[in-house]
């Protein structure tokens, strides 16, 4: 077993893991969104549903 094997696998789990620990934070600490300021989609009329066979 080589112990630098085992240090580099350390790190880049350790460094996986503080990402996503740190963008779970940013998204969880967002403040709360009002779904009146919210938009939806366009209403656009494409006429594919006049005439459908």
């Amino acid at each position: 077993m080589e112990p630098a094997g085992w240090i580099v696998m350390l790190v880049s789990v350790g460094a996986v893991l503080a990402l996503v620990s740190y963008c779970l934070v940013k998204v969880f600490s967002l403040p709360p969104v009002e779904m009146d300021e919210l938009k939806g989609p366009l209403e656009i009329d494409t006429r594919d549903t006049e005439n459908a066979d």
